[in-house]
């Protein structure tokens, strides 16, 4: 089977210009697989970082989605499409937080204060030591 015809395992390369410095780390083929890989994992680590600000209520969570799609899509054909598709998503809610400013604050102040009762709740009730006395560690 050619090369170009070969499957990549992280999917299609995105386009990128004849004459720039990606074309040619492209045509190294060690060098390009291990750049893509490089990007794949940058994008993962920002996505990661969204999902884990999930649990906080409010906008908090897409800026860095977003970036981690951005990240990806410099050199995914698949994550161009999934970062267009979740720029409009984005827009409509920051939108929607722009027209319920005082309701949107609220529910990302009260998501915060949230998190820092949980944590005091942790230390002031020493429930980290407990669990691993409790689990044996």
């Amino acid at each position: 089977m050619p090369s170009h015809l070969a499957p990549h395992p992280l999917g299609r390369p995105s386009a990128v210009p004849h004459d720039s410095w990606r074309q040619r780390i492209r045509e190294k083929p060690g060098l390009a697989q291990v750049y893509r890989v490089a990007v794949f994992l940058a994008g993962l680590l920002c996505i990661a970082v969204g999902v884990a600000l999930s649990v906080l209520p409010g906008p908090l969570t897409i800026p860095p989605v977003l970036l981690g799609l951005w990240i990806w899509s410099t050199e995914f054909d698949w994550a161009q499409r999934l970062f267009r598709r979740f720029q409009r998503k984005a827009r409509q809610a920051w939108q929607h937080a722009k027209a319920h400013p005082v309701s949107s604050a609220a529910i990302t102040i009260g998501g915060l204060l949230a998190v820092l009762a949980g944590v005091w709740a942790l230390r002031h009730f020493e429930i980290i030591s407990r669990v691993r006395e409790a689990v044996g560690l």
